[in-house]
């Protein structure tokens, strides 16, 4: 009895202090090794009653501390923002709860159709992290079939499912044997799984599933958050760029219409040029400059603080000559400003200006970094107001030219009017008909003739001179002591603006109007025979092309390199090849009436020299001491000599 009394006793206290089942089952043992008697059988029955108070007890325990994880679960459901974080302790406690190795869970991706790891607690693999498991293949296929949870005591022999190669690579690394699964479902959807898994065979309680399966519906509601508070981010985020992309648009449309204020404002108060340049380029914040047809400069301006040199070092035929037209001829082609080039970080970008039926010229605009929109629809904005401008301007030079220019056509006609009438009408321009007069004619192959009469007109050495673009030809009548000055400001215009493609001719002194018709056709066909010839870069005088004008006036370009081959081609060819001068020779002693000793002195050579050299030159062409066909000759050097 007092022994009875001892075990009950012990009994009690190995339930108060929570004892584990093996203390129990030790006390059951001691009750079985007492001697057989009454007592003895309640004494058993007495230790098997505490063992299952104390099962009971644990269960109690147990689903205690699960709904506390469920509470805790809710709380952070309610107040975490953090929806990864809040997986993350989701999955830790599932772990913790059913006392697991290792847990995970995955999420579906929706566009690959699979579900991948997003977080996972106790892997000791680098590979587990890593996993991507089909919808079809594994745990997942039951799971997505049936909605519930799915439990296996040694997952890698279990033949319910499909195996997947792959995972059950990455389970034998983790040595993974058990295995429990639940779905997270949202919507009747299954959005996510989590799984919790042992490295030794383990059959999983149904009480353990419900606490696995709470915390899935919890991961469910914290991806269903996530999603809708990012989807409500990205709509707050787009509805904050549309009303900064409002807020932009209403300022650009409100700086656009200040420009375009400003721009009405100075045309309508006549401003110059030159003022338009320095308000475009001080709003632009840029140089300007705007060119005329030829890429000459008209006018130029540039905003307070700007450094860059692009603008003030342009040439019309620099370096970036060939990107600049490149560019504007895309520009006219589009409709629209277009980048040309790009030099230490200063951009040019250039927009042409239409006028009338033609282009007038262009804008070239020099900035540092990328322009705006509305930048750019100002440059193109200004280019228009400075077509306006000059197009203008245009038309007060024709009309204050128009009467110079019908006068000239009248003088030039066979049927001109009265000689007094001629005479007055003259006068008006500063030109007196009663004196000699000279007449140059040009050709050119750059800019059209009547933007260089345009141009002609402005220079003071060409001042009382008629000047005109008439068929296609520069035609400047002027009196005739001032010819050589119109024809050196002429000549020197034309190499600066067109190169080397220009040619000319001026008559000779006229002493009477009435001749100024058949001049006019005499050296139009001179024109053509400099054409022939092939010269170029060259204003020649009337008596310098009469003999050639003569005789190469139906000759074409071929017949005459023929006449230069077989008339001087050995001695050229001899040039040529030692880079000698005996062309240059023979042309000068021609010139110099066959006088070595003069010959010598104006190429500054002794005389000796220059008999050498004749010598070998008869060595070369043969003996031309005979008068035709020295003159062959020196017609042949003298042509040369015109062609450069």
């Amino acid at each position: 009895m007092e022994t009875a009394e001892r075990i009950a006793g012990e009994l009690v206290g190995l339930l108060h202090q929570g004892a584990s089942a093996d203390e129990f089952a030790a006390r059951l043992s001691a009750v079985d090794g007492l001697p057989e008697s009454p007592a003895k059988a309640t004494l058993v029955e007495h230790v098997r009653m505490a063992m299952a108070v104390r099962n009971r007890l644990e269960l109690l325990q147990q689903r205690e501390q699960g709904l506390l994880a469920v509470v805790e679960s809710a709380q952070d459901l309610s107040s975490r923002l953090d929806h990864a974080e809040l997986l993350r302790t989701i999955v830790r406690r599932a772990r913790t709860l059913l006392g697991a190795d290792l847990a995970w869970l995955s999420i579906l991706d929706a566009e690959q159709a699979v579900f991948r790891v997003v977080v996972a607690e106790g892997s000791q693999s680098p590979g587990t992290t890593a996993m991507v498991a089909n919808r079809d293949r594994g745990v997942v296929s039951i799971v997505m079939s049936t909605r519930q949870p799915f439990t296996t005591p040694d997952y890698l022999q279990d033949q319910r499912f499909n195996h997947d190669p792959r995972l059950d690579g990455a389970f034998r690394d983790e040595a993974i044997t058990a295995l429990a699964g639940v779905p997270l479902v949202w919507a009747d959807e299954v959005i996510g799984l989590l799984f919790v898994a042992d490295r030794y065979p383990r059959v999983h309680t149904a009480q353990n599933l419900a606490i696995l399966g709470t915390l899935a519906t919890h991961g469910a509601v914290a991806l269903k958050n996530a999603r809708d508070f990012g989807r409500i981010s990205a709509a707050l985020d787009q509805a904050g760029e549309a009303r900064a992309a409002l807020e932009r648009h209403a300022r650009d449309v409100q700086a656009a219409a200040d420009a375009h204020e400003e721009m009405t404002s100075l045309l309508a108060r006549g401003a110059s040029l030159a003022t338009l340049c320095q308000s475009f380029a001080q709003r632009l914040g840029g140089s300007v400059l705007v060119l005329d047809e030829a890429a000459q400069v008209l006018s130029r301006g540039s905003a307070d603080g700007y450094d860059g040199p692009g603008a003030a070092a342009y040439v019309p035929h620099g370096e970036h000559s060939a990107e600049f037209t490149r560019a504007l001829r895309q520009a006219r082609q589009v409709g629209r400003s277009v980048p040309a080039f790009e030099v230490d970080d200063e951009h040019c970008r250039v927009m042409p200006v239409i006028g009338g039926d033609g282009m007038l010229g262009a804008l070239a605009f020099f900035h540092r970094g990328a322009l705006s929109e509305l930048s750019i629809r100002t440059l193109e904005r200004s280019s228009s107001v400075v077509g306006i401008v000059l197009l203008s301007q245009e038309r007060r030079e024709a009309a204050q030219s128009r009467d110079a220019a019908a006068l000239l056509r009248t003088l030039l006609s066979p049927r001109q009017d009265e000689p007094g009438e001629l005479a007055d009408r003259a006068e008006r321009f500063g030109l007196d008909v009663d004196q000699p007069l000279s007449l140059l004619l040009a050709e050119l192959d750059g800019p059209s003739c009547g933007y260089a009469a345009r141009r002609l007109r402005q220079m003071a050495a060409l001042e009382r001179c008629l000047v005109d673009d008439i068929d296609g030809t520069l035609v400047v009548l002027c009196s005739a002591p001032r010819a050589e000055d119109a024809r050196q400001a002429i000549a020197g215009w034309a190499r600066r603006e067109a190169g080397a493609r220009h040619r000319g001719v001026l008559s000779r002194p006229m002493s009477n109007p009435a001749a100024l018709p058949g001049v006019y056709a005499t050296l139009k066909r001179s024109l053509n025979v400099l054409a022939r010839l092939g010269v170029q870069g060259q204003v020649m005088g009337q008596n310098e092309l009469a003999l050639y004008a003569t005789l190469f006036e139906t000759h074409d370009p071929a017949s005459l390199d023929q006449f230069l081959d077989a008339t001087i081609g050995a001695l050229l060819a001899h040039d040529r090849k030692r880079q000698g001068e005996l062309a240059d020779t023979l042309l000068c002693y021609f010139d110099c009436n066959q006088n070595a000793k003069t010959t010598a002195q104006r190429l500054g050579i002794h005389a000796n020299t220059v008999r050498q050299r004749l010598a070998t030159i008869e060595g070369l062409l043969g003996h031309w001491g005979q008068a035709t066909r020295a003159l062959e000759i020196h017609i042949a050097l003298r042509l040369w000599s015109l062609r450069g």
